[in-house]
């Protein structure tokens, strides 16, 4: 059971920061299909930093640097969104998933070229970091705590707090919502929506290296597994809500749990794997998700009201 609830908050963890992301783009009125792309970048970059730091490093800093640079990796990489979307008023959705492709090819470009520069030898396309794994973690009794547990709780509380009760969120939910309204009362809508693409690459960025040092076996190789689409779909079964887009990676993040570790659950403390006992094949189990994740937007997307002006580029002139 405890083995359950910690994998279930890992993967919880990654879909909320990652879901925010979108939240925070789509709220703005930029549609960000691109966050499998921006994970991947996220992971790279705070790859590189535990390659590089010294392991000497006090475990707060080495914590504050990856989220740091995984942060702005995904930052950089997202505004790519930003410019092609706002400034060339492109297609969003053919952007994101151009994103997507490229952010694989380009991570595997750039970690394959270090790793040869390194050693000649080693023409492989991941980054190992598995000794810093611990400067992550806090052992409570059998429950192994990640410190990036804290930080999305931290984030979540800090994404609702911004969004409805500050002044800057008005003005980004106004921009995503009705921008030529805001646009006639000073807002400038096209350094707003820059904003919220600029937070949604951040928070996905340091979305996808929870993901690579949590559940991709302490590396980063190019493969988020999926996590960005189910953020996508845990944001709209949240409603673009922080509070509820908690709940909902919550939910997914028990049936992803359930699709990683469904061999070494022993749920009862028993000894008794009750899941491998039902006998049922693997794939199954890794189908799960995603076969929730569609029956769940079958029932809820109807209900979901996504802004308004989300994925219309802006037109000043237009009213």
């Amino acid at each position: 059971m405890i083995l359950l609830i910690q994998y279930t908050l890992i993967f919880a963890s990654v879909l909320i920061l990652v879901a925010l992301g979108g939240c925070f783009s789509e709220h703005s009125g930029v549609i960000n299909l691109g966050l499998e792309g921006v994970m991947i970048m996220g992971a790279l970059g705070g790859a590189l930093m535990l390659r590089y730091i010294p392991a000497t490093a006090p475990a707060i800093v080495m914590i504050l640097a990856v989220i740091f640079m995984a942060a702005l990796f995904g930052m950089v990489y997202s505004s790519l969104l930003a410019v092609a979307s706002i400034n060339f008023k492109a297609d969003q959705t053919i952007v994101g998933t151009a994103l997507n492709m490229l952010g694989i090819a380009a991570s595997t470009v750039i970690v394959k070229a270090i790793n040869t520069a390194t050693n000649p030898d080693d023409v492989s396309s991941t980054i190992q970091y598995a000794g810093a794994k611990k400067a992550f973690l806090v052992n409570i009794g059998s429950f192994e705590f990640s410190w990036f547990m804290l930080v999305t709780v931290l984030l979540l509380i800090a994404a609702y707090v911004v969004l409805y009760k500050t002044r800057f969120g008005l003005r980004l939910r106004a921009c995503g919502e009705n921008p030529q309204a805001a646009d006639s009362l000073g807002i400038n809508v096209k350094k707003m929506r820059y904003a919220g693409t600029t937070i949604s690459g951040a928070l996905a960025g340091m979305g996808g290296f929870v993901y690579a040092v949590t559940t991709a076996n302490c590396s980063a190789n190019g493969d988020v597994a999926g996590f960005g689409f189910l953020a996508l779909a845990v944001m709209i079964f949240g409603n673009w809500k922080p509070l509820n887009v908690a709940g909902g990676a919550l939910l997914f993040g028990l049936f992803k749990c359930i699709a990683a570790c469904y061999s070494t659950l022993d749920i009862n403390g028993d000894g008794i794997y009750a899941l491998t006992e039902l006998g049922l094949n693997a794939n199954f189990y890794r189908l799960l998700p995603y076969v929730i994740t569609l029956v769940v937007l079958a029932f809820t997307s109807k209900s979901s009201r996504a802004p308004k002006a989300e994925g219309i580029p802006y037109d000043k002139g237009q009213r």
